[in-house]
């Protein structure tokens, strides 16, 4: 039965104090069918948390460390054999481990109707723990929907912790559960025994920071409500500060990440300054040529016209303008501050390869191959992409 499909307007309510296995619901203050219906209990020490989806069954979305977690539940009248299928978020022994435990119950052992869900990439130790148990097992990929006690839940792919790290997506509700990925007031290392990475790291809290996240439910500590984009956006300055250093200031920061071309975290790291300097120029400027560079053209625009107006006309701004305005299809107007730069400085080359561009682009051929160093690129480039066709395709043009 499909869980969903008398869902209730998401409303704020009051909670009483947690004990136990206990409703989502009650935690995180937001009355809806899901959060009803998925039973939190927090790890301690040894043990992640763990999160018990009910239905028509049991599914655990990573079953911990702690042995008394399932004699908890149970004693609430569910029974082993309500248990069908497990979720591992990663393989680290304090979110699977209670697997074990499951699997030592005489019921379960008997009828093998579990099934377990991890990524490909999952610890060998555990794929042949589960083989050995010999109950199924699905190996998820990035975008799958899993059904889960009558609830549809996205498959995320975070590498960076951890090779097989995964979350799982709640859109209706815009819930996130995250594993080891973020978790609240702490930034997760990259753990390298498990192919954690620490660009892979940002590039995943990136992905998350830009699906408009609501409510997070982490592999440890408590379920945050409202404000996931809140502690991401921690995780996230935290990662970037373990790889430019604790110590570094924000903008030599933005510098850093922007020679390693990690411009979104460069960006980031501008915003950091900006937040206690909103006029610094320097912020300002690095900011601009990154987003301008990232395809956000109009972002980036805004920005060069506000150093334009507060500074006056000069190379970087007008430079910066009418690249922003290339980007956006608006030629004409790219070629004016193109003009603006060559009046200054007539011998500017890249400001004559951007005035060919636009030109080129705006339907004035012959007058942008009347510009030298734009003929000159123009047919560098051409014959670039002559030789590669002519060595996919096998021939010799010498």
């Amino acid at each position: 039965m499909n869980q969903e499909m008398s869902q209730e307007p998401q409303e704020p309510i009051e909670g009483p104090q947690i004990t136990d296995w206990t409703p989502l619901q009650d935690i995180l203050g937001v009355a809806h069918p899901f959060f009803k219906n998925c039973l939190f209990l927090e790890g301690f020490d040894i043990s992640s948390n763990i999160y018990a989806v009910v239905g028509d069954y049991v599914s655990f979305i990573d079953p911990g460390n702690d042995y008394t977690a399932f004699i908890q539940l149970f004693e609430k009248g569910y029974r082993p054999t309500d248990i069908k299928k497990i979720v591992i978020t990663h393989g680290h022994r304090e979110h699977v481990m209670g697997i074990l435990e499951l699997f030592r119950y005489p019921s379960i052992q008997q009828e093998k109707d579990l099934e377990v869900f991890l990524m490909d990439t999952a610890p060998e130790a555990l794929v042949e723990l589960v083989k050995e148990f010999g109950c199924k097992m699905t190996q998820v990929k990035n975008g799958d929907v899993l059904d889960l006690s009558g609830f549809q839940l996205e498959v995320i792919h975070t590498p960076g912790h951890t090779m097989d790290s995964i979350c799982l997506y709640h859109p209706s509700t815009k819930a996130i559960f995250t594993g080891d990925t973020v978790i609240p007031q702490a930034v997760s290392s990259p753990d390298p025994t498990g192919g954690g990475r620490a660009d892979y790291y940002l590039f995943s809290l990136r992905i998350l920071m830009n699906m408009g996240l609501k409510h997070l439910l982490p592999g440890h500590g408590m379920p945050v409500a409202h404000e996931a984009q809140k502690v991401l956006e921690g995780s996230y300055a935290g990662a970037i500060k373990q790889i430019i250093g604790l110590k570094t200031p924000w903008l030599e920061g933005a510098s850093l990440m922007a020679r390693k071309k990690y411009l979104a975290e460069a960006a980031f790291c501008c915003d950091m300054v900006l937040k206690e300097e909103p006029d610094n120029l320097k912020a300002l400027e690095l900011k601009a040529s990154c987003l301008s560079d990232m395809g956000k053209f109009e972002e980036a625009y805004e920005i060069f016209d506000r150093l334009s107006k507060e500074i006056g006309s000069y190379t970087f701004a007008n430079m910066g303008k009418g690249y922003s305005l290339l980007g956006l299809g608006k030629y004409k107007e790219a070629i004016m501050y193109f003009n603006k730069v060559l009046k200054r400085n007539p011998a500017h080359r890249m400001a004559k390869i951007y005035k060919g561009i636009a030109l080129y682009l705006s339907g004035k051929q012959e007058e942008a191959l009347g510009i030298d160093e734009f003929k000159e690129e123009f047919v560098a480039r051409f014959m670039k992409e002559v030789e590669k066709g002519a060595q996919e395709r096998g021939l010799d043009l010498q």
